[in-house]
């Protein structure tokens, strides 16, 4: 694929926004999402996506990036008018999760030129979304404690369409593991720089060590939560998040609400980032360190030299 180089921007759906202008960012979360695993869980409405929206500007947000993947309800129809009406900006994702959120006859109709359909959501626009509005970054998932054939499939279109664009690479890692085995596939086999990926999940697996060693190669740590989806974790988010302050990984952490069922919808939810733990972090910390992790990291990690390419048809969303 011929590649242009461009300006650093983050990839919004109502077009690419200097990264200085982010603002104040929930780094992982959703406002749509579908999938067989969840049956009377879909995050489908409208107008508690706008609530939850409003609720967050309103505590002071400004940005808002929906990691579903294609194929998962995103309603990539809906984002840009929801970001007109609320202020926010949204980042949405192309990509695919892991095989058991399809049904197999659909992934396999996906499989045949998926990282041409990735990059045709990232420079032409994504299916189903109103004229002109794009992607911003690449959705993949691991598995537990390793990858299968399908991860292993969805990850190297993922890395051909990061090398055709530029475009950040997202990763769901089940209750926070296989995130070496994800380094090594992407970095090390595809060539994938490693500031160019998002570890998503970790704190689901609060194994600082582990932490600790994955911080060196450079990709940005994202700890989601608080939702009552992973309440589970909260009680050691702050901490997993002081230790990776001490351990002089500020620079690569990001923050999320990731509320991923209908039940989880209305509280803490994503303000709870910024009228719980970001004062939380104040008081331990001082003020810099909510602005890192709110505001400058994720505009580092979500901006990108992106390249225009071919365009490219899309498959259905």
């Amino acid at each position: 694929m011929s590649a242009r180089a461009t300006t650093s921007a983050v990839r919004t759906v109502l077009g690419d926004l200097d990264p200085a202008d982010l603002g104040v960012c929930d780094a992982h979360d959703h406002l749509f999402l579908r999938s067989p695993r969840l049956p009377g869980e879909e995050l489908d409405d409208p107008a508690a996506a706008a609530e939850v929206l409003r609720a967050f500007a309103a505590a002071g947000g400004r940005a808002f990036v929906q990691w579903t993947p294609a194929g998962m309800g995103r309603r990539a129809d809906l984002l840009p008018e929801l970001s007109r009406t609320t202020g926010v900006h949204l980042v949405a994702a192309t990509g695919l999760h892991q095989a058991v959120h399809y049904d197999p006859a659909d992934l396999e109709r996906r499989y045949a030129g998926l990282a041409g359909f990735f990059v045709a959501e990232l420079t032409t626009g994504l299916h189903g979304a109103p004229e002109g509005a794009r992607a911003g970054l690449i959705k993949v998932a691991g598995d537990f404690h390793g990858l299968d054939a399908h991860t292993r499939r969805v990850m190297a279109a993922a890395a051909e369409a990061h090398h055709a664009t530029g475009a950040p690479i997202a990763v769901h890692h089940e209750l926070g593991t296989a995130a070496p085995d994800v380094l090594d596939l992407l970095c090390e086999r595809h060539g994938v720089p490693p500031g160019r990926v998002i570890l998503g999940h970790l704190n689901r697996h609060p194994d600082l060590r582990l932490q600790r060693e994955l911080a060196p190669s450079g990709a940005f740590l994202a700890l989601d939560g608080p939702s009552r989806a992973h309440h589970a974790t909260d009680h050691h988010l702050f901490d997993t998040v002081a230790a990776l302050v001490e351990a002089g990984r500020a620079d690569q952490l990001l923050l999320g609400g990731d509320t991923t069922t209908r039940a989880a919808r209305h509280a803490p939810g994503p303000t709870h980032l910024l009228t719980g733990l970001g004062p939380r972090l104040t008081r331990a910390f001082g003020p810099d360190l909510p602005h890192r992790l709110l505001t400058a990291n994720p505009a580092r990690a979500f901006a990108a030299e992106w390249r225009a390419a071919p365009d490219e048809g899309a498959a259905d969303s």
